[in-house]
Formats: C-alpha cells, sequence, structure tokens
C-alpha cells in the first residue's frame, strides 16, 4: 500500500494541488467498502520509525524529549504527538477557507475526523452530541459546539444568554457544568509520554527524574480548557481587509491540522482534518500506534475509532502497545482490515456505511438554508437527535451578531463566491450558485461593520449580468436549474419536509420540541439502509433570475453597483467636509438652447479642453473630491462599480438607440459618460481597455446626435425623455458628483434643438474616439474599432456636406434671377466640398470603395449646383450657356468618373454603380440640353456647338443602361428616347438651314432619320409617354414634308407622301393610350365629383396634359389634312395622265372619304377632346387598311 501521509522534506503549501494518491478498497466480514484517500496537505516531516518499548519501561516518568521540538519531527512535532483531540470550534472553516476549490461543489462534508467519528459512532453510544452544522453550497461544514465551555464564556461575557436559556427550558433544564476526572487527565498525560518515548532516535526514550511529577496529576501543556476555551472569537471581530490580507488567520480560523485528507467513504466525498500521529516501520511504509490497558478489553467504539483514523489516512497497519498501570507489557500487529473482526470489538462495516449515508442524508435534506447556523445535539443517554435552527432562534434576540458564527460563515460564503468568479468563464451554470452565495453572505453582513465585504460582493453580483454579450434572447444566457450539485434553497419559506416513511415528520413530539427543524426519533434508524433521503437536492430558487430584456438586467447591475456605492462612500472619512446633497433631489441634466452655448466656435474650444484632460490622463494626474486614498480598497471599489455602471448606461443607451428612444439614447450616453469622467479623475493611469470603451460610448453619443439631427420632427418626445430620471440614476450622480463635477464630456451630450449644432457634435464625438485611438496607440490593436470611427467619420461628413449643399440649393432657390452668386451660398459650397474631401479620405484610408463612390457623386452633385447657380443673369431670351457652368458641370464629371474608378466593376455594388451611371448620363444630358437651348452663339460658332451638344449626347447615351431591368430601367429608356429625339431634332433643323455642301445634307439626313427611328422605338416601349410619342411622329411628318418640298417628280413625291401618311397611322397607338387616359379620368369625375373640382382643366388625375394633347391634336389634324390633300391631287393628276389604275382608285376613294370626315370633324367645334380623339383613331383605322394598296400603286 502507498505511503500517503507526509512524504519529503517540504511540505506543499496548503490548497496546492497533489497527484491523486489512492487507497486500496477494503473487503471487510465479507462487506465491501470502498474506502480512498487523498493528502491535500501535510506539515509532518518524513515519517520516523517507531521504537519499541522495553516491557517493564515506566510510563509514568516523562521521556527528557517530552513535550519539546525535535529536528525530526519538526515545527509540528507537539501538536502530532500531543494528541490533541479536542476539536476547536471554527475548525472547518479554517480547513475551508484553504481549500475553497472544494467548498460548495465537489465536497459533501468539511470537519475535524475527530466530528466525522463521533456522528459514525451514535447508534453506538451513548454519550452526548453536540455539533454546529453550516451548509455553503452542496457542502456541510461540521463543528463541534461545545455547550459546556459556550455557557461558561456565556457566564462571562454575557453572550449567547438566549441559547443558555433555551437549553435550560427544552433541554436540560438542570444544567451544570461536569468536571472532567483525574483519570481522564492521567490516561491523557501517559499516551502523550509513550509517543515521545516511540520516537526512535538518540536521546529519545531516556527518562528524567521524577521532579515533573506534576504531569501526572495535572493536565497536559496547552490541553488546558483555558487554552480550547481562547480559541473562541468574540462576536463583533472582523479582519480589518480581506483583500489586503486573504489570508488572515485570527479568529481561529486557523487550519492547524498536520494533515488535511480529502477522503472518499463509498459515494461520500468528506476534507477531513486530522493529527493522528503516523509512524514509519513494520511490514508497511505507514502504521498508526495505539496504548491500551490491558485490564480493559477493546469495545466497539474504541474499534470503529481505530478503524476510521486509519481508514481516514490511509494507514494499513495498527500497532497496539499493552500496559498495566502505565508498566509496558507487550505489542501486537493489526491489519487495518482485520479491525473490525477484533474479539469484544466485533462491528458491521456495512452498517457504518449506511450510518454515514443516513447522516449525511439527514442533515442535507434538513440543513437547507445557507448562511444559517444549525444545531444536531443529541443528549447524553438519549435515543433522540433533534436539529435545531439556531439562526432564526437566533433572530428573535436583538443582535444576530450574538451568533458568532455569522461572521466566519459570511466571509466563507463570499470566498467560496469569489472563487467561483474566477472561474466564471468556464460554465455559466455556477452563476445562479455564485448569485445566491453572496445574497446570503449580504443577509448576514451589516454596512456599518463590513463595507468592503459588501461593496465587493455587490460588484460581483453585477458582474453576473454579462452586459457584453452579442444580443440574444436573454432566457437562453443561463439555465432555468443549475444541477442537483448546485442548486439548494435561499428561500427563507421552507417547503414541508417528509418522505415515505414520515422520518422527518415531528407531529407527535411533545409539544416542547417544535422548536427542532427536524428529529430522528430513534438512533436505531440510523442504521436502517437509506432510512433517510436527501430530498432536498433539487432546488429551482437557486436559479439564475431570467432577465426580460436589456433594461430589466442593466437595472438590475445598476442597483448593485448602487449599493456597493453606497457601502464605499459610507466608509470613507472627511463625510462632514463634503458639500451637502441631498440624494433624493434630482441633479440637473444640462440643458441649453444652442443660441447660449456659442455654436460650433464654443464647440471646438470644449474640443480642444478634453483632448487636452484626455492628454493629463495619459501622464498620470489625478483628485478625488472626496479625500478617498489613492491604493485603498475603497479607492479600488469604487472604481471598478463606476466602470461597471458606465458599462450598464452604455447598454441601456444602445439599446434605446435600436428601440428609437433617442431622447432617453443621449441621457444614458450621459450617464454612461458622466460615470467615465469621475472614472479619469479618480484614475492614476487610463488601461487600454477603458479607453477602447471611452471610444465605444463617444461613438455611440455620435450615432445618438446623428438620429437625433435626422428626426427633428419628435424633439419635444426626446426632450421629454432625455430629462426623466429615475431614484436609482440620482443616487448614482449623487456619488460620482462626490469625486468630480462629470462636466468633461458635457459638450457631447447636451440636446441641442439646431440641426448643424446636432451634426456637429456627432462629428466631434467620432473625431475625439478617432483622437483617444490615435494618441494612445490602440488602433492596431483594435482594427476593428478603428476601422468603424472612421466609418462613422466617413459618414458624418458626408450628412453634414449634404447639409450645406441642400442649404446652398435652398438660398440659390430664394435668390432673384437678376442677383449674382452671394457670399453666403460660395461659403456653403466651401464647407460642403470641405466635408466630402474629408470623407472620401476617411473611406479611402480603410479601402471603402462603395462608400467613397458615394461621396465622390455627391461632389459631383454639389458641382452640378454651383453650375446652376452660375447660369446668365439676363431674360431667357438673351440667355446663353456660360463657360462657368460649363466648367461646374465638367468637374462633375470628373467627379463620377472618379466614382467609377473607385468602383472598378458593376460587381462590387451593382446599385451604386448604377446610380453613379445614371448621375454621369444625366449630366452630360444636362449639359448638352443646355448648349442646345441656350447656344453660346456669341463665343463658338454654329458647327462646333452642334458638335459638342452631339458629343455630350452621345455620352450621355453611353451611360444610359437601357437593357438591365431595374426599378429605373422606364426612366433610362425615357432619356435614351429623349436623347435620339432632340439629337434627330438638331439634325433636322441642320439639313432646313443648311445650304451648299451636298454630302454633309445627305449625312444630317440619314441621321435625323436613325434617330428619329430610334425615338419611336423606345417611346413605343413607354406606356406613360404618348405625347413625346405623338410630337416625334409630327417631327417625322414634318421632316418627309421638308424632303417632299425638294423632289420634282411625281412619283417620289407620292412615295414621301404615303410614308408621312404610315407615320401618321402609327401614332395610332398614343391617341388609344390617351384615350384610355381620358377614359379612365371620366370614369374617375362620375364617382367623386368632389375630386373633379379639385383637378385643374389642364391636368387630369392620370397626369395628362390635356392643353399639350390639344395643341399636338390640332396640328395632327391640320398635317393630316395637308398629306390627304397633296395625295388627292397627286392621285388625280397620275389618273388622268396614265388611265386608270385599280388599286391608286382604291387608295383615292378612301383618301378623300377620310379627307371629307376630317374636315366636317374640324368643322365641329362643339366636339370634346375624347370625341376628336375616336374620330381621329377611326380615320386612322381606315387608312391603315388602305396602306398595302397605296404601296401597291407607288410600286
Amino acid at each position: 500500500m502507498e505511503e500517503l501521509c507526509g512524504v519529503g522534506a517540504a511540505a506543499p503549501l496548503r490548497g496546492d494541488a497533489e497527484e491523486p494518491k489512492q487507497g486500496s478498497v477494503l473487503f471487510l466480514g465479507g462487506n465491501e467498502v470502498k474506502s480512498s484517500a487523498v493528502v491535500k496537505y501535510s506539515s509532518a516531516p518524513p515519517q520516523a520509525a517507531f521504537a519499541r518499548l522495553q516491557e517493564k519501561t515506566d510510563l509514568k516518568l516523562p521521556p527528557a524529549n517530552w513535550l519539546r521540538e525535535s529536528a525530526k519531527l519538526g515545527p509540528a512535532g507537539t501538536t502530532i504527538l500531543g494528541n490533541n483531540k479536542k476539536s476547536k470550534p471554527f475548525s472547518s472553516f479554517g480547513m475551508a477557507y484553504d481549500f475553497i476549490d472544494s467548498v460548495g461543489n465537489d465536497v459533501d462534508v468539511v470537519s475535524d475526523s475527530e466530528n466525522i467519528k463521533k456522528l459514525l459512532k451514535i447508534p453506538y453510544s451513548k454519550s452526548h452530541v453536540s455539533m454546529a452544522v453550516h451548509r455553503i453550497g452542496r457542502t456541510l461544514l461540521l463543528d463541534e459546539l461545545d455547550i459546556q465551555e459556550l455557557f461558561m464564556r456565556s457566564s462571562q461575557t454575557g453572550d449567547w444568554t438566549w441559547l443558555k436559556e433555551f437549553y435550560q427550558r427544552l433541554i436540560d433544564q438542570k444544567w451544570q457544568r461536569k468536571k472532567k476526572s483525574k483519570e481522564h487527565w492521567y490516561q491523557k498525560a501517559i499516551l502523550s509520554k509513550f509517543l515521545y518515548y516511540s520516537i526512535n532516535g538518540d536521546g529519545a526514550a531516556q527518562p528524567v527524574p521524577s521532579t515533573s511529577k506534576q504531569h501526572q496529576e495535572g493536565p497536559v501543556s496547552g490541553e488546558s480548557d483555558e487554552a480550547g476555551r481562547s480559541s473562541w472569537p468574540a462576536p463583533f471581530e472582523m479582519p480589518s481587509s480581506l483583500s489586503e490580507d486573504p489570508g488572515a488567520s485570527n479568529q481561529g480560523l486557523k487550519n492547524d491540522f498536520v494533515r488535511n485528507i480529502l477522503w472518499t467513504f463509498e459515494d461520500i466525498h468528506m476534507l477531513v482534518g486530522s493529527n493522528m500521529p503516523i509512524f514509519g516501520g513494520g511490514r508497511y511504509p505507514a502504521v498508526s500506534l495505539r496504548l491500551r490497558d490491558n485490564n480493559k478489553p477493546i469495545n466497539v467504539l474504541t474499534g470503529i475509532d481505530y478503524w476510521l483514523d486509519n481508514l481516514i489516512c490511509n494507514v494499513p497497519e495498527l500497532v497496539m502497545c499493552f500496559h498495566v498501570n502505565g508498566i509496558v507489557q507487550k505489542y501486537e500487529m493489526i491489519k487495518t482490515e482485520d479491525i473490525p473482526n477484533l474479539e469484544n470489538s466485533n462491528f458491521s462495516t456495512k452498517v457504518i456505511k449506511d450510518i454515514a449515508q443516513n447522516i449525511l442524508s439527514f442533515l442535507k435534506s434538513n440543513c437547507t438554508k445557507e448562511g444559517h447556523t444549525y444545531w444536531l445535539f443529541k443528549a447524553s443517554g438519549s435515543d433522540i437527535v433533534k436539529l435545531y435552527d439556531l439562526t432564526t432562534l437566533c433572530e428573535e434576540t436583538e443582535d444576530k451578531y450574538q451568533n458568532p458564527f455569522t461572521m466566519p460563515v459570511a466571509i466563507l460564503l463570499y470566498k467560496v463566491a469569489c472563487n467561483m468568479m474566477l472561474k466564471k468563464n468556464q460554465n455559466k451554470k455556477h452563476y445562479g450558485t455564485i448569485r445566491t452565495l453572496l445574497l446570503n453572505c449580504l443577509k448576514l453582513l451589516d454596512n456599518g461593520r463590513h463595507p468592503q465585504i459588501i461593496a465587493s460582493a455587490n460588484y460581483m453580483l453585477s458582474e453576473l449580468f454579462q452586459l457584453d454579450e452579442p444580443k440574444k434572447e436573454d432566457s437562453t444566457d443561463f439555465p432555468i436549474n443549475g444541477n442537483s450539485d448546485e442548486s439548494y434553497s435561499e428561500e427563507e419559506e421552507e417547503m414541508p419536509d417528509s418522505d415515505e416513511n414520515g422520518s422527518y415528520s415531528n407531529s407527535s413530539d411533545p409539544p416542547d420540541d417544535n422548536k427542532a427543524v427536524a428529529i430522528i426519533k430513534s438512533v436505531g434508524e440510523l442504521s436502517v439502509p437509506e432510512k433517510y433521503k436527501s430530498v432536498h437536492r433539487i432546488r429551482p430558487s437557486c436559479a439564475f433570475p431570467v432577465c426580460h430584456g436589456t433594461e430589466e438586467r442593466c437595472r438590475l447591475v445598476l442597483n448593485y453597483v448602487l449599493e456597493g456605492l453606497k457601502s464605499v462612500d459610507s466608509s470613507v472619512k472627511k463625510e462632514g467636509d463634503l458639500p451637502a446633497a441631498d440624494p433624493s433631489t434630482p441633479i440637473p441634466l444640462k440643458y441649453e438652447d444652442e443660441s447660449t452655448s456659442g455654436g460650433p466656435e464654443c464647440l471646438e474650444k470644449q474640443m480642444a479642453l478634453f483632448l487636452d484632460k484626455m492628454g493629463s490622463f495619459q501622464k498620470g494626474k489625478h483628485c478625488s473630491q472626496s479625500g478617498m486614498i489613492p491604493g485603498s480598497w475603497q479607492y479600488k471599489m469604487k472604481l471598478q462599480l463606476i466602470l461597471k455602471s458606465s458599462k450598464a448606461y452604455y447598454v441601456l443607451s444602445d439599446a434605446a438607440m435600436i428601440l428609437q428612444k433617442y431622447g432617453r439614447a443621449l441621457r444614458y450616453i450621459k450617464l454612461a459618460l458622466q460615470c467615465h469622467d469621475t472614472y479619469c479623475c479618480l484614475c492614476a493611469s487610463m488601461l487600454p481597455e477603458v479607453l477602447v470603451f471611452l471610444c465605444q460610448c463617444l461613438t455611440l453619443c455620435g450615432d445618438i446626435q446623428l438620429m437625433l439631427a435626422q428626426n427633428a420632427n419628435n424633439r419635444a418626445a426626446y426632450l421629454e425623455e432625455y430629462n426623466y430620471q429615475t431614484k436609482d440614476d440620482q443616487e448614482i450622480l449623487h456619488s460620482l458628483h462626490r469625486e468630480s463635477r462629470c462636466q468633461v464630456f458635457a459638450w457631447a451630450t447636451d440636446l441641442s434643438t439646431d440641426l448643424e449644432c446636432q451634426l456637429s457634435v456627432s462629428c466631434k464625438c467620432y473625431e475625439a474616439a478617432y483622437e483617444i485611438l490615435l494618441f494612445s496607440n490602440l488602433k492596431n490593436q483594435n482594427p476593428e474599432q478603428h476601422i468603424q470611427v472612421l466609418k462613422r467619420m466617413g459618414n458624418i461628413r458626408n450628412e453634414i456636406g449634404v447639409f450645406y449643399m441642400n442649404q446652398a440649393a435652398a438660398v440659390q432657390t430664394e435668390r432673384l434671377v437678376s442677383k449674382n452668386v452671394s457670399t453666403t451660398e460660395q461659403q456653403l459650397w466651401k464647407k460642403s466640398f470641405s466635408c466630402f474631401e474629408e470623407g472620401i479620405q476617411n473611406f479611402e484610408s480603410i479601402d471603402d470603395a462603395t462608400n467613397a463612390a458615394l461621396l465622390l457623386c455627391n461632389t459631383g452633385r454639389l458641382m452640378r449646383i454651383c453650375a446652376q447657380a452660375h447660369c446668365a443673369t439676363e431674360g431667357d431670351f438673351k440667355r446663353e450657356f456660360s463657360p462657368e457652368e460649363a466648367l461646374y458641370y465638367n468637374k462633375a464629371v470628373d467627379y463620377y468618373l472618379k466614382a467609377l474608378r473607385s468602383l472598378g466593376k458593376r460587381d462590387v455594388h451593382p446599385a451604386v454603380w448604377d446610380s453613379v451611371n445614371w448621375e454621369l448620363s444625366t449630366t452630360y444630358f444636362t449639359m448638352a440640353t443646355l448648349q442646345q437651348d441656350y447656344a453660346p452663339l456669341s463665343r463658338k460658332a454654329q458647327e462646333q456647338i452642334e458638335k459638342e451638344v452631339s458629343e455630350a449626347m452621345k455620352k450621355s447615351l453611353k451611360y444610359c443602361d437601357v437593357d438591365t431591368v431595374s426599378a429605373r430601367q422606364p426612366l433610362c429608356q425615357y432619356r435614351a428616347a429623349t436623347i435620339h429625339h432632340r439629337l434627330a431634332s438638331m439634325y433636322h433643323s441642320c439639313l432646313r438651314n443648311q445650304v451648299g455642301d451636298e454630302h454633309l445634307r445627305k449625312q444630317h439626313r440619314v441621321l435625323a432619320d436613325l434617330h428619329y427611328s430610334k425615338a419611336v422605338r423606345l417611346f413605343q416601349l413607354l406606356k406613360d409617354a404618348p405625347c413625346e410619342f405623338l410630337r416625334v411622329q409630327l417631327e417625322r411628318v414634318a421632316f418627309a414634308e421638308f424632303q417632299m418640298a425638294s423632289q420634282n417628280s411625281s412619283a417620289g413625291k407620292l412615295k414621301t407622301l404615303f410614308g408621312a401618311l404610315d407615320i401618321m397611322v402609327k401614332a395610332k397607338g398614343a391617341f388609344q393610350l390617351i384615350r384610355k387616359e381620358l377614359v379612365a379620368e371620366s370614369e374617375q369625375k362620375s364617382n367623386d365629383k368632389s375630386s373633379a373640382e379639385n383637378v385643374s382643366p389642364n391636368d387630369s388625375p392620370t397626369g395628362l396634359n390635356k392643353e399639350e394633347v390639344l395643341k399636338l391634336l390640332s396640328i395632327f389634324e391640320s398635317r393630316m389634312s395637308f398629306l390627304l390633300l397633296q395625295s388627292i391631287k397627286l392621285l388625280t393628276s397620275t389618273k388622268k395622265k396614265i388611265g386608270g389604275i385599280n388599286e391608286e382608285e382604291v387608295v383615292l376613294k378612301t383618301n378623300k372619304q377620310v379627307y371629307s370626315l376630317l374636315l366636317r370633324a374640324t368643322a365641329n367645334k362643339s366636339m370634346t377632346l375624347l370625341e376628336r380623339i375616336e374620330v381621329i383613331l377611326n380615320l386612322l383605322e381606315q387608312l391603315a387598311q388602305n396602306n398595302e394598296a397605296s404601296n401597291g400603286a407607288i410600286q
């Protein structure tokens, strides 16, 4: 078997992890009992081999080395050999503090081995049992509660009087202190001397003269009642600073066991403290040494004692030394597994296992309230075991601190929570447990006495609520219930305890026992397998609270932060030196009208001051108005709490932003920045993550100001949201104002009513965030943040640029035509251009081609506005396209081309690409149209102008995509049709006005015909441009008439005439569209007379310009009449010359008929527009039927 106790020269530090050292599985009396032990800590030196004492050695004589330190034993020697079996009242807490990892989680029980043995011997023993039980998570801490010692103390100090009265009233009405007999001290003394004799080595077993006989009579040094009693702490003591002295071992909370062992007995895990002396020698590397009176046989209780000691320490063998009246007689070696079978000491290990499981189940089922002190009590000679809740009994007295366990329990709850917090990111299932531990800790503490733990516990509670998680359903953040190991009750109300045997019911008990939480009616029950089952292991009340939304979660955080701040503030001295402020009085959130704030210039100054202050933080300046000492716990804790509140307000602001509650969002970001301001005032040096968080706050503030600017209509509602304050917010601000004025960020968080000011503030916020990233060298560590800030800077500069551009356009609209460009306009152009330029640089620096293209596109639009402003001041009849207009339009073209180069290809961003193409096409089209309509003939020749117009129109066509199916396709088709129409008109005009060069005339004729054809084809695709289509057709007819005038032959003229009539017939589609719209309009009028009154005579609800239609209809009628007349004349003359031709006769007859009908229709002035169109459609239908015949005739 392995040696598990204290091997090696240097003992490991407490809490150090060691390699697991497993004990054997023991087979005893046919019953299998599983037991293993791992030594977690040992202060014992390497084991000394024990010396076999010679027969007749007198143990009454003290050895020379008695109670002296030995080099072989080290400083722990006196503890080991003193064999002090008396448990200290807080021994389990000392172990728990040292092995905090095990508490609340892996271990079921933490206790002194003597307490464990006492519990397991209950069914066999008549002696009394009195133990304090505390629950921390799933772990039970057991400590001896020495009633005699406690009441002796009560007589002296007045503490615990309530318990003394309770004890005397209910349990032992004639209580008196029982003195220990001389025999007791005699036995202790000879055992101590025996162990010292047994140390093998020089000068070990030499007796000294009998002058030391007082040791035989009196208590052994260090074993007196006084020594034991002095270990009880005063109820009100508290370590001055837990954080500064985490290993504080006052209050009797020291772990002074020689060994701490993790003992697994069946399925029960126990952290046990043991001082049993272990020696080397024999067949095994470790043995325990026992002294027995040869005249007294070993009883069951002693056998169980020896067996459990060896199991706990994993010692395989027992060496028994027998004596008579202190004279050594003989030695006997017994294997651990043989101990249960010794004569007169026979017991079943299976029963011991059942007792252990039953007691643990009983305690776990009933000790459910964390932080409460339970008292397990069995009176001497009684079979009944009772469990009382001392905390509940104590609460009936005036002061809960009458219970000396209150502080150790609170500190342990706190320490276990701290330890779990360090690992909180590994597993969120512990969050519910941590919260319960901390809440129960806070219940036990008094703010006036323990502000540090209260502040720290509240901070930890706030830390449990993750504020920086990605947004998702809150209910999925945490499990509804922890698993059974972490779940236990924190509620004050307990469910009635019962199982199928009714074991926990106390209904049949005498009325005096109704104070007991639970009762074991007979110790014999503990031996029955699974008599008691733990029925309260799964408690949903430990679940982490499900927050139904971000705001609820943040409000919980702020509530804990506020409690923490109150604790810190209450403990800071110089309270009287501070200016008096009432926490219930709202601290006004400064609101100023922009008229008093000085506008952008003032903003620049505030920004400069802010950046100067940020620079000073880098140099390490700090100050606190409240007199907190840097480095003190108050200082450190307040910094953490303020930073947490700042983050909570940031998250609240972000959530309000998503809900479009921009006033509320600005209020929260103001509070977040005020918290940050105070943090900056206190903090000697800014951590990089804090600066990154400040950048996030300023970025969000910029976003909010931009949203407020874009939603100016709801300003009143936003102002109301902004000025609202909760009580918690007021109290947190009150705490902040103890340290700082909180006004450094005022420039960023005021709610302005001026649009320009809001946009400027937004821009300055982004610039401030960028500056912080720049001067603190955080740009490279936080590339994502850097990119986001630059994107926002580019965006806000675009917004401001557009704002100034729109203002310039508005000024231009208001300006009278005769006036020149004003200085105001020019200033606005410059501001707008500057913003666009800076924005483009921002986007280009992060390779954001799409947004850079959009800003280049907006700059192009600005150039077009500048061009429009420079149109000539004379009246339209003298107006010419000016050089300034040309300059700005060409600049606009350059910016649009740059935007296309920035994008590279359409695939990068199709929508932006199409938009830039459209704008570029529009610019070329506008230039061409203006040059055509207001030709600069005073500066250029007609031919040059025509050439430039033609080139501009063709470029406009190049960037006008008529083929791609999109929402803009009809617009592109209309634009292309218009361009072809204008080009055709221009070439038609050239042809009319030109004489001489026949080749050029022919070229113009071909071009005019080509562009007319293309215009017609595109207008036919559109269903909403009948007038334009009609106009193009009429121009084509005019073009045919012009050609006919220059023709000499009748056949040629006739051919041209029939071509012109054919063009007119093809205009039928336009008239059908017009008729459809007029019918729809008349139906609407009949349905809704009131709407008819509102419609102007020229414009129908369908968008048809009736005046334009009438004008075009009159021209159409006159041209049709002319062409029909000419065709009749030509056909008649041709017939006279060459005789009748059947086809021509038919055509002539039809044309005469149509001509006659047309003359009658035009003569009738009473016809409505719709009737006239019906006539035209009818006539065109007749002509269409004769088209083929007329063509055949001409052939």
